[in-house]
């Protein structure tokens, strides 16, 4: 009786294996038709290969290393730069003689430094860009770009801020000249974010990102000298600083719109592609934007003291310091029915509490 059964079960395993030795020799056929093509060859032509080979693994090694080996740091940095105590009112006289620097150009600078000296700078890599296979981008996978996610959302933050110095914050009520280290900061820092040294187009040779990244902070730091020499402006009004908190709310809402469309693909699995890069880069951009509006609240002290936004200023504080408490190792983007958690809708929710703040913050301004 149970001997049909059995044949039955061993022809399905029988089946089954000869699929997984048919996919492990499709799997190995390129190798072993390289392999048999280089045994005749002499060793003219099997010593470069062997070092193009070389060089290939040890690339993949060094992928493998600066996107698998990597922390955000002190997530609670802005801390450390003691604004109170440290920095003054962004181009207001000192008792020496000298002008206060901005803290927003500063923390701008150290963030570049953070992604282009401290880390490498992961977007710009060859192999990164090349994807899985030379055919799929890894931000299509769940392997090998939360770094490089969460390294744009940064630089997303000093594109803004490098901006708004240079239209508003850089010159007084918008109508003198453009300073000319904000503009070449602005200019560096908007460069494209991918761009190696080597391109396949002439003249094949250009400025990487990370060079244009560090010109960039050059020129914030530039700035900054200028202004302690009292020979720049910092226009810190408070129309400004409303118009910032618009362009940061805007910046805010763009992301919070990505992500409810990619939470519009979760399923029942939680399992997605996509997620971990949208979600890495919203945690890179709230990481960017603690340094840099608890800078704006130093450099803007006089508007944020009279306007009496100190209370809503630290709720945004503990908001950005509760959403950065969260890493998860793995991201999921659970449906509604699912038992597993989304982690874009909590990042989301992260990101829409501190935007209404934001805006509210805008509002009181506007009275």
């Amino acid at each position: 009786m149970l001997d049909p059964i059995i044949a039955f079960f061993s022809r399905i395993f029988e089946l089954i294996g000869r699929g997984i030795g048919h996919f492990i020799a499709w799997l190995l056929w390129p190798f072993i038709a390289f392999r048999n093509w280089l045994r005749g060859r002499g060793w003219f032509v099997k010593i470069p290969v062997f070092l193009i080979l070389i060089a290939i693994v040890f690339s993949y090694g060094y992928l493998i290393y600066i996107t698998q080996f990597w922390s955000i740091g002190d997530p609670n940095y802005p801390e450390r730069y003691a604004f109170q105590t440290e920095y003054g009112a962004a181009g207001s006289q000192s008792g020496d003689g000298t002008c206060e620097p901005s803290a927003m150009a500063q923390v701008a600078a150290d963030l570049i430094d953070k992604n282009v000296n401290q880390e490498h700078w992961v977007p710009s890599n060859p192999l990164s860009k090349a994807g899985f296979a030379f055919v799929i981008d890894w931000k299509d996978t769940p392997f090998f770009d939360n770094k490089a996610a969460f390294q744009l959302g940064i630089n997303q933050t000093v594109r803004r801020t490098t901006v708004e110095l240079v239209d508003r914050l850089g010159r007084v009520r918008g109508t003198s000249s453009i300073n000319q280290n904000l503009q070449e900061a602005r200019e560096a820092a908007n460069y494209r974010e991918d761009a190696w040294f080597i391109t396949l187009s002439p003249p094949f040779l250009q400025p990487s990102t990370q060079a244009r990244l560090r010109d960039a902070r050059k020129s914030l730091l530039a700035f900054n000298q200028e202004l302690k020499g009292c020979k720049a402006e910092f226009d810190a009004r408070a129309d400004n600083l409303m118009q910032f908190f618009d362009r940061v709310t805007a910046d805010i809402g763009s992301t919070s719109e990505i992500l409810q469309r990619r939470m519009e693909q979760s399923n029942f699995t939680g399992f997605d592609a996509r997620a971990d890069d949208r979600f890495w880069f919203t945690f890179g951009q709230l990481y960017g934007y603690y340094g840099i509006l608890s800078a704006a609240r130093s450099d803007f002290r006089d508007v944020v003291a009279q306007r009496n936004l100190n209370a809503i200023w630290d709720r945004v504080d503990e908001q950005l310091q509760d959403a950065l408490k969260v890493r998860p190792p793995f991201i999921a983007n659970g449906s509604a029915s699912s038992l597993i958690k989304s982690h874009l809708e909590s990042i989301g929710f992260d990101l829409l509490r501190v935007r209404s703040n934001l805006v509210e913050m805008r509002d009181v301004l506007e009275r």
